[in-house]
């Protein structure tokens, strides 16, 4: 039975993690357009910070404890899937690092990247997204 709860919780935060890792880089798309300074570029240092800090880093600070226990209670250790699917977490969180250091970027008005690149950057959470989750669901080996 606990090993049911910690799965539903971490399915939750990872639904958390995921959610700011996909709406983040489209705040930075719009952002990316606004006038240095404006009223609209400080909103959107305002949601990028609040988001970031509020909901994506504690959900995935909670979806690493809770996977990381989830591993340890189903002895997941020696299965090549979990192997694969660590390999594209840490992608996720060079990811979530880049977002954090495109956030201070932007903070502090020295953003380089034009909306074009972030919106590719959109992109790539949702295809690592999915190679993880066919990892943990199929187990293809």
């Amino acid at each position: 039975m606990l090993y049911n709860w910690l799965l539903a919780l971490h399915i939750i935060a990872v639904m958390a993690w995921m959610a700011g890792m996909l709406y983040l880089p489209r705040l930075y798309v719009y952002h990316a357009r606004a006038t240095k300074g404006s009223e609209l570029s400080e909103t959107f240092k305002v949601m990028e910070r609040r988001l970031l800090r509020g909901i994506i880093n504690p959900a995935m600070i909670a979806a690493w404890i809770l996977g990381l226990t989830l591993a340890w209670q189903g002895d997941h250790w020696r299965e090549g899937w979990f192997h694969a699917k660590l390999l594209w977490l840490v992608g996720m969180q060079i990811v979530h690092a880049a977002l954090a250091r495109w956030r201070r970027a932007f903070a502090n008005d020295a953003n380089i990247h034009s909306d074009r690149f972030y919106r590719v950057m959109n992109e790539v959470p949702t295809v690592i997204l999915i190679v993880i989750v066919v990892l943990a669901v199929v187990k293809p080996f």
